[in-house]
Order: C-alpha cells, then sequence, then structure tokens
C-alpha cells in the first residue's frame, strides 16, 4: 500500500506542477500533507516536517547567503568581464549563446555547487537572452544538463556519497568513469548545438547593436501606434516583440532590465575593489572545495564581509539587501517546502517500500547486468528522491544483489552515477529553484523542457560506459 501511494504522490506532484494547477510552494507541501493522512499518519505530520526542515535547514541558509554573495559580486560588477567575453563570443547569435551557456555552466561546475554555478551563469547570460527574447527554458535545461554531468566530481556529492555507502575509494568510482562522463558532457555541447540553430532559425543572427537599435525602434513604433505586436527589422535579423515562441514562457509586465548587469554607470560598481572582490571569491570557492569550513558558515561570512567593505554605510548594505530580497525569499521557501515533501516521503517508509518493490520485481536473468539495471535505475530514482535517499537507502541493496551474481560493487558505483543529469532538475534539489528563479522560468515549464532531454543525456553516458567497459 505504501508503495502504490508513494508513487501515486510522486505523480501527482509532478501533474499538478506541469500542468500549473498549484504553484510548487504549495504543492510541495500540501500533497505530501494529504497523502499522510491517507497512509494513516497524520498525527506524526508535525513530527516529519521538522526532521524535514532541520535536514534542510544548512542548505537554506547556504543558499540564502550565497544569493546575497553572488547578487553583491554582480552589483559591484565582478562578472561584467565575464558577460563582456561571452558577448565577444557569442555576437548576438543564438546558436552561439546556446552553446555559451552549456560551456560556462560546465566550467563553473568545477566548484562542485549547483547553486554557485547557476547564479553565475543565468547572472551572465539572462541579459542575452532577454535581449534577444531567446527562450528562457533553453538557458534553464541546457544549464542544469550540463551541471548534471559536471555534479558527479567526487567534490560535487554523488561520487562521495556512493564511495561512502560502499566503502569505496571516491577515485576509483570516478576516475574510470572520466571518458564516459566526457562523452555525456559532449552530447549536452551538442544538444546546445542543436537547440541553438533552432533558436537562430526562429529569431535570426543579429549583433548586439543591432538588437538595441531594433528594440529601439520598436518602442517608438509601439508609442506611436499605441498598441499591438509584430517585428521590427527585415528578414533574417528580425526580432519579435510580441513574444517570443512556443517554448519561451510569456514575457513580464516589468521594465526589461536585461542589460542591466552591462551598465557601466551604475551606481552600485566598485572598480577600485575589483580584485579584492576577485580575491575573495577565489578564496571562498577555494574553501568550499577544500571544506575548510561548512559551506553556510563561508557563505555567511563572505556576504557579510562583501557587504561591509563594499558598503560601508547602512543604507547602502540595507538597499542591497533589499535588491535580493525576493530571490531570497523565493529559495528559501521552496527549500523548506520540499522538507515538508522529502520528510513525508522517508518518514512514512514511502521511500523504502518503493525501493523494496522495484529491487524485489527485477527478473532473475538480470542478475549478471546488474550495473546496467543500476544505471537505468538512476535515473527516475535520482530524480524521485535526494541522493541521500538514493545512495545510502537503494544503492547498497543493488549492490548486494550485484555481488550475488558477481558484479562488483565498483561498476554498481560507477552506473549509480548515471541519472545525475536528469537529478539536478528534481524538484527536490534545492539548486533547481535557485535556476529557476533567477531566471524567472516556471518550474513546472523547465520541467516539461528538460526532463526528455536530460534523460536522453544520462541514456549517451551510459551508453559510452557500457562501450568503453567501465560498466
Amino acid at each position: 500500500m505504501l508503495t502504490i501511494l508513494g508513487f501515486a504522490m510522486i505523480a501527482t506532484f509532478l501533474v499538478l506542477i506541469m500542468l500549473k494547477k498549484m504553484s510548487p510552494i504549495a504543492a510541495l507541501v500540501l500533497i505530501p500533507a494529504l497523502f499522510c493522512v491517507f497512509v494513516g499518519k497524520g498525527a506524526k505530520l508535525g513530527d516529519y516536517v521538522i526532521d524535514g526542515v532541520t535536514s534542510l535547514a544548512p542548505t537554506a541558509a547556504m543558499l540564502m547567503f550565497a544569493i546575497v554573495y553572488f547578487g553583491v559580486m554582480i552589483d559591484v560588477g565582478l562578472f561584467d568581464p565575464i558577460v563582456r567575453g561571452i558577448l565577444k563570443f557569442c555576437k548576438a547569435d543564438p546558436m552561439r549563446i546556446v552553446v555559451g551557456t552549456a560551456v560556462l555552466a560546465a566550467i563553473v561546475s568545477l566548484d562542485g555547487d549547483g547553486s554557485t554555478t547557476f547564479m553565475i551563469t543565468v547572472s551572465a547570460m539572462y541579459p542575452l537572452y532577454k535581449r534577444l527574447k531567446m527562450s528562457l527554458v533553453v538557458m534553464t535545461g541546457v544549464a542544469a544538463m550540463a551541471n548534471g554531468v559536471m555534479n558527479t566530481l567526487p567534490w560535487g556529492g554523488p561520487t562521495a556519497r556512493a564511495a561512502t555507502a560502499l566503502k569505496l575509494d571516491a577515485s576509483d568510482i570516478f576516475v574510470p568513469m572520466i571518458p564516459a562522463l566526457g562523452v555525456g558532457l559532449l552530447g549536452v555541447f551538442a544538444l546546445a548545438y542543436v537547440l541553438g540553430v533552432r533558436e537562430r532559425r526562429r529569431l535570426g543572427v543579429l549583433t548586439l547593436d543591432e538588437a538595441l537599435v531594433e528594440e529601439k525602434e520598436s518602442e517608438t513604433v509601439l508609442v506611436g501606434a499605441g498598441s499591438g505586436t509584430g517585428t521590427t527589422g527585415k528578414g533574417k535579423g528580425a526580432v519579435p516583440t510580441g513574444g517570443s515562441g512556443a517554448d519561451a514562457p510569456a514575457e513580464d509586465d516589468e521594465p526589461d532590465k536585461a542589460m542591466q548587469v552591462l551598465d557601466p554607470h551604475r551606481p552600485t560598481l566598485r572598480p577600485k575593489l575589483y580584485w579584492f572582490n576577485a580575491l575573495l571569491t577565489v578564496v571562498l570557492l577555494t574553501a568550499m572545495i577544500m571544506e575548510y569550513l561548512p559551506i553556510p558558515v563561508l557563505f555567511l561570512l563572505g556576504a557579510a564581509l562583501a557587504l561591509t567593505v563594499n558598503f560601508p554605510h547602512m543604507p547602502d548594505q540595507k538597499a542591497r539587501l533589499g535588491a535580493h530580497a525576493e530571490n531570497v525569499l523565493n529559495v528559501a521557501g521552496m527549500v523548506f517546502a520540499a522538507a515538508v515533501f522529502t520528510g513525508v516521503l522517508q518518514g512514512t517508509g514511502m521511500v523504502d517500500h518503493m525501493a523494496k518493490w522495484v529491487v524485489g520485481n527485477i527478473p532473475e536473468g538480470m542478475g549478471p547486468h546488474m550495473a546496467l539495471v543500476t544505471g537505468v535505475l538512476s535515473i527516475p530514482f535520482t530524480y524521485f528522491m535526494s541522493n541521500d535517499g538514493f545512495y545510502f537507502g537503494i544503492l547498497p541493496v543493488l549492490a548486494e544483489a550485484g555481488q550475488a551474481h558477481g558484479v562488483s560493487s565498483l561498476e554498481i558505483a560507477r552506473a549509480s552515477l548515471i541519472g545525475q543529469p536528469l537529478h539536478m532538475s528534481s524538484p527536490l534539489v534545492p539548486a533547481v529553484y535557485v535556476l529557476v528563479g533567477m531566471a524567472k522560468v516556471e518550474f513546472g515549464d523547465h520541467t516539461r523542457f528538460v526532463v526528455k532531454w536530460a534523460a536522453l543525456t544520462s541514456l549517451v553516458v551510459l551508453g559510452a560506459g557500457i562501450l568503453f567497459g567501465i560498466i
């Protein structure tokens, strides 16, 4: 019964948010609460929620202060050279912009933290996507998939969890997987190229100056006409003014601040403190990778130091905190709402029953191929549950079943990494809310777009692993 209710709860949640019948926060809270009552454990709902909140509180704190820190770094102009470099490469060509998104996300992912990756990538690329009316879900999807492949780095989390759960060395798991993961990353770049070509066909190619001129012309025409939508420019280079294609979310009604990050005259710039901010960021990321202090503590200290040095006057500090309060509130709210979902899943025992049901229904003949089975199962399992739940709850069971048929734990551990490209878009991953929140994309739109492509990327990694004899 718990198995059926567990799958039903997950399916109900996904359907409702994809159809936009409920907001993600409401769905993450109300649906598990309702199913907790169905299970007959409504009286323990409070305990489950407190347990979930307690486990995710450090993550919420980390995200809150990381948003403040990187928000301040964006305000003071730390990433402006990166944005200008990308602008120079992309030349307002949608294909180059999408490929640039994938490359940037992959490079920044070397720090091992998804939230950091998404904040930097969106900050750099969002102005271009907005200015050229490109599909924002393409940006979020490509960034999530690139980060998902890179998330398998030993300091990224999944590899360390697999090593801990099976008592193995992380390098023995990760190093042999490098060729397969490299193929997966190339697959993301190839997909970015295809999606970029599709965007190019839809929008055409402009230089950035042409895009800005055409937008001004469009605004003049619209003011003169009083209303209406259409396109400006001629032929291939025309930029739509009334929408952004079938895959793009509708434009919001707020004034377009797309190029704000490049405004050379904004009052928050601190050019004299550029190298201090760069050094502070490098030290912060190094300390995070080396694990000198817990990540929430590092970002708390970093945010406080960045605010104090760059904005020594209290009114200026309050203004910067206020400017980023919306992102902080949205992300923190999502994290604590997700704590209800995970708390009920784990507290009621749904996760355990679902895992046992799946493992128990694996055909006997598949025993010698348990590495392949693990790779396939990791795709949906790491999407529907946290990495902790999968690696510490399910992976040991799969490894034990594999050992009974002569399959080594190392092969099982490597196969368990296959689902990470899809995992990074899971509603149970706090970082994904940073991604969609900063990009102003509906979570349901992101989910509908990314699931098929991320699953395909995972299968590419799996196929490469089998081809190279790694799995």
